[in-house]
């Protein structure tokens, strides 16, 4: 085991001292060691990981612990008696301690458990991590991909020998159109690469392969030698959700994103209004339990070029500090789940990491917030006592969705920008948030990679194109955000017509579905800025 860790230790560009070593090496769980160096590199830019360094960053070090089974928690209490300090882990996975920022708390306004909230530490890069990450990816979703029994005589690339029917699965390194018409690819496996034909005269299949991107991993019916092979059809790993989670008892989550605190163009007296529904003390208020916040709350600086003169809010800070002002006057049986976007103050590469105290502060302040990373995995609902899986919640803001409509004729055609729930379809599809390599920053990860959607979620949560949508597929609800912001000049020069302050209001017990529109003008009556504008129920 000791090996083990310090090799992790060593790949995240941290020394540890013995004392620590030996403290995990008893737990036994390099998936909790992990959590700890994402923490203390969040929080400290020390190198060296020891007990003072731990004992200063116990806060955070809670949210790990607070995971343990019971034998691994009774270690853990143990450690720190030894070592004097202070801390008290609770049977329970709630952890009543004031301000810290828990991973699982049940209480009267319900539970929130945070399943996934990667944070990857920052590490010099070398090509064996864009491999390594690559790696990991082609063989998770091949072993979804292989189950698949449409695949059959399943070999690798190495092996092919004949020209029998056999299937393959591997990557997609490239592709052409070639002159007659026909889509040529190449794809690899851990074994070696080989050349398809997908021909224009296999009408359904040729159809469905205009939806191919590059560094897509498929599962390809075919015939041929290990020169060329010819497709007869293909298929993606897919996901579905087959069972259903849903609250025993009535209460509801609302989805918000793209507020852009700080832009003049934000629309603050449309957002007071909402912040103030939160607060009148309606039935139908009383239920709300949880508020998903799916990135850029704020608009940031220096975001884009001449961004200054598009700032009411020119400080990053003030910007946080007023969007705290905000959530502080959200009742504290609400429960905030948000996570950033390209406008937050973190890193633009994905993963993109919690919005931190740095420029954040207050916001660490607000005990009902959770901060999580963009993506993450957030359940709500769950019961420890006895096992109730809760509603799973995958948080994503979106920066990927834009290059799948670019690359996809079908989406580009269609203006999809105009209905992200179709593009969200794409991503399920290929259990992937960022399918093809170049199309956006992000940072690989050699233990796997971080935008891999490795289990079904209940629910997709978006934001970014600033127009909401709804829909199903194989039983996961979709739900895109619209936007707090009026129409940039940039939206503008491209066409786009956001969507201005709808709310999704979902009932998380029959899973039935209302927008709530806060949208203010002068043909609309004072008592009238909050109205249904549309009911859809979801079976």
């Amino acid at each position: 085991m000791k090996p083990r860790l310090l090799k992790l230790f060593l790949e995240k560009g941290f020394l540890v001292d013995r004392d620590v070593l030996d403290f995990l090496s008893e737990l036994e769980d390099e998936n909790i060691a992990k959590e700890i160096i994402n923490k203390i590199a969040l929080t400290s830019h020390e190198k060296v990981i020891t007990k003072n360094l731990i004992n200063e960053n116990l806060d955070k070090m809670n949210l790990v612990f607070g995971e343990l089974e019971p034998e691994k928690k009774k270690l853990v209490e143990k450690y720190f008696v030894n070592v004097s300090i202070s801390v008290e882990i609770k049977k329970e996975t709630s952890l009543e301690k004031k301000n810290s920022k828990k991973i699982c708390r049940e209480h009267d306004r319900g539970s929130v458990k945070i399943l996934s909230s990667p944070v990857i530490a920052s590490q010099r890069l070398e090509v064996k991590d864009f491999v390594r990450h690559f790696r990991n990816r082609y063989n998770f979703l091949k072993q979804i991909i292989q189950q698949k029994p449409e695949l059959e005589n399943l070999t690798s690339i190495d092996k092919i020998t004949s020209n029998r029917n056999f299937s393959v699965i591997g990557i997609v390194s490239s592709k052409q159109i070639t002159k007659n018409r026909n889509l040529i690819l190449e794809v690899e496996d851990l074994t070696g690469k080989a050349k398809v034909l997908i021909n224009q005269n296999k009408e359904e299949v040729f159809a469905k392969s205009k939806e191919i991107l590059l560094d897509d991993v498929i599962g390809f019916k075919c015939s041929g030698t290990k020169d060329f092979l010819f497709v007869d059809d293909f298929f993606y790993p897919d996901i579905f959700q087959k069972e259903k989670h849903r609250f025993s008892e009535e209460a509801y989550a609302l989805f918000i994103s793209d507020m852009h605190v700080g832009s003049k163009n934000f629309l603050e007296n449309n957002f007071k209004k909402f912040i103030e529904w939160l607060g009148s003390g309606e039935e139908v208020v009383k239920k709300i339990k949880y508020i998903f916040v799916v990135g850029d709350s704020i608009d940031g600086v220096g975001i884009y070029p001449g961004q200054e003169k598009d700032l009411k809010i020119k400080d990053i800070k003030e910007q946080y500090a007023r969007l705290a002002e905000f959530y502080s006057k959200i009742p504290k049986h609400i429960n905030i789940i948000q996570c950033a976007g390209q406008h937050d103050a973190v890193r633009v590469a994905e993963p993109q990491p919690p919005i931190g105290e740095d420029f954040a502060e207050p916001l660490h302040d607000i005990e009902n917030l959770y901060l999580v990373s963009n993506p993450s995995l957030v359940e709500i609902g769950g019961n420890i006592e006895n096992e109730k899986t809760g509603v799973k919640v995958l948080m994503y803001h979106g920066a990927s969705m834009h290059n799948v409509i670019n690359e996809i004729e079908e989406l580009r055609l269609s203006d999809a920008h105009s209905t992200p729930a179709r593009v969200v379809k794409h991503l399920l599809m290929r259990r992937h948030l960022a399918p093809s390599h170049g199309d956006m920053i992000y940072i690989p990860d050699s233990t796997g990679d971080p935008m891999l959607i490795r289990e079904a979620p209940d629910i997709v949560a978006t934001g970014d194109l600033h127009k909401v949508d709804i829909d199903k597929y194989n039983g996961i609800l979709i739900i895109s955000s619209s936007c707090w912001q009026s129409i940039t000049d940039f939206e503008e020069k491209v066409g786009n017509k956001p969507d201005y302050c709808k709310v999704p209001l979902l009932n998380l017990k029959p899973e039935r579905l209302k927008f709530w529109t806060f949208l203010m003008g002068s043909q609309k009556k004072k008592n009238a800025v909050l109205s249904t504008i549309k009911k859809k129920f979801l079976k």
